[in-house]
């Protein structure tokens, strides 16, 4: 029982430690750079050894990579839980991708840094991480697919509708809008820009009024 306390333990501390290096390295990367930060500063600005940093990755590319990894997964839960408690609810398919577009909102307002930086990195094709960039994305966008598949099969929407392209179409306007509200119209409420988007959900994907 000690023992396994013990390694719980360790185990949260690595944890924090490593949060702490995610958002240190997210931080700079996104103001100067991949190549242009070192491991030193990220070490520095997470308040830890540069030993630390090594002790958790190998080196700053695999440190890259978890982040992905770890921020994108984030973004995944939190639209896998939008879906599924709009459905505890009892709400149907375009209620559910609704709840998705303000979690998507919610995570973005909350991680501005890493949404500037993936998207950054979707259009970059010579990196050693493309690849798990490129599987993290799917995971994201198949939750997307899931309810509108669920929603075609129910009739709730067409079936002539494209389900991967549209999942991806979700997906790219609600991080495109969030950058352009971000960086242009900071001035907006989330809540503003959540009833932007909501309108136009309603508008081409469920063909209902208001």
């Amino acid at each position: 029982m000690e023992s396994s306390s013990a390694t719980a333990g360790v185990s949260t501390r690595r944890e924090a430690t490593r949060q702490k290096l995610y958002e240190a390295a997210v931080t700079l990367i996104a103001e100067q750079g991949f190549s242009a930060t070192t491991v030193d500063e990220i070490a520095e600005r997470a308040g830890v050894a540069k030993g630390t940093v090594y002790y958790n990755f190998a080196s700053k590319s695999v440190l890259f990579e978890e982040l992905l990894r770890h921020g994108v997964g984030l973004l995944t839960a939190s639209l896998r839980e939008a879906a599924e408690a709009t459905a505890r609810a009892g709400g149907g398919k375009v209620d559910a991708l609704d709840a998705m577009i303000r979690a998507g909102l919610v995570f973005i307002d909350r991680y501005p840094a890493f949404t500037q930086l993936y998207v950054a990195e979707l259009w970059r094709t010579n990196r050693a991480w493309q690849s798990t960039l490129m599987v993290v994305r799917q995971q994201a966008v198949a939750v997307v697919e899931g309810v509108l598949r669920e929603g075609v099969e129910n009739g709730e929407f067409s079936d002539e509708i494209d389900v991967p392209l549209t999942a991806s179409a979700l997906v790219g306007m609600v991080l495109v809008a969030a950058l352009d509200w971000q960086s242009f119209q900071p001035e907006r409420s989330l809540d503003d820009v959540h009833a932007a988007l909501s309108r136009l959900l309603q508008g081409r994907v469920s063909g209902r009024n208001g």
